[in-house]
Order: structure tokens, then sequence, then C-alpha cells
């Protein structure tokens, strides 16, 4: 079962155990099943710690955006204040696009699909699932994918 502990993300002083949303790296046991019990429970744990810590952000934001609006009677003030808060906005929403891909990832989890490859059905790997809980595709068809999107892209 996923391990619990404080912190977002940070390492021990060797930089062995990555804490990644509280949680240490996956660790499967001898001929362990892909995708099994305890480690679709490991990869739920890192994806709704994460989506937490995505909606505090964005209650801090909002907080942020009620309590200093007009707090500066300065024009030059408020105008960086308000480049502040674009800058703000946009992240965001970026963070918005992301709560709904972990959404997504925890419905496949539920769906029984999750840490396969949505293109070739292979499995992605723990490791990249450790760096990237969200991902659909397995390392080659994310490359494959890519390529041809800067192929087809550029004309």
């Amino acid at each position: 079962m996923a391990e619990k502990s404080q912190g977002s993300r940070k390492s021990t002083t060797n930089g062995t155990d990555m804490l990644v949303y509280g949680v240490t790296p996956y660790k499967p046991k001898r001929k362990e099943e892909y995708m099994s019990d305890a480690q679709l429970a490991h990869f739920r744990t890192i994806l709704e710690n994460w989506k937490q810590e995505l909606m505090q952000e964005v209650d801090r934001t909002i907080h942020h955006l009620r309590h200093e609006a007009g707090n500066l009677p300065d024009a030059n003030d408020r105008a960086s204040l308000e480049a502040d808060f674009g800058l703000e906005l946009k992240a965001r929403d970026r963070e918005r696009k992301l709560v709904r891909k972990i959404d997504m990832a925890l419905e496949r989890i539920a769906q029984g699909t999750y840490g396969f490859c949505e293109k070739t059905g292979e499995e992605i790997g723990l490791g990249r699932l450790e760096a990237r809980p969200i991902a659909t595709m397995s390392v080659e068809a994310q490359e494959r994918y890519e390529t041809t999107e800067r192929h087809y892209g550029s004309r």
C-alpha cells in the first residue's frame, strides 16, 4: 500500500527515496502482477494528493484575488498587481487542465485501464507512472506521437 509522508516533492539525503505528493515510490514485490491492487492504490493516492494540492492552490488564489485587489491606491502598483493576477490566473488555468487529466487517470484506475498505453495496450511502466502519473502512453508510443505531430504539425 502507498506509504504517506509529509511534503510534495523532496528527496532523502541520498536522493533515492523521492517523495511524490507525500508518497514514496512503489517497490514491486518479486513476481508481482503489473497494476496489482497495491500498485493501483499507490497511484490513486498520488493522484488524489496531487489533486488536493492543486485545489488548495486554487483556494489560495481566490483568497489572494479577493483580498489584494482593492488595497492599492497607486495606479502603478495596481497595474503591477493586475499583471501578477494575470500570470496567476494563467497558472491556475493550466492547473485546471491538469486536474481534469488527474480525474481522467482516476477514472482509468476505476475502469481497470490505468497503466496501459491507450495506443498500443502495452504496459506504460511503473517508472514512467511514478514520474508522470497521468501518462496515457508508453514512452515509445509518446515518442511516435510527438514525431508525427512535429512532422505534420509543421506544414
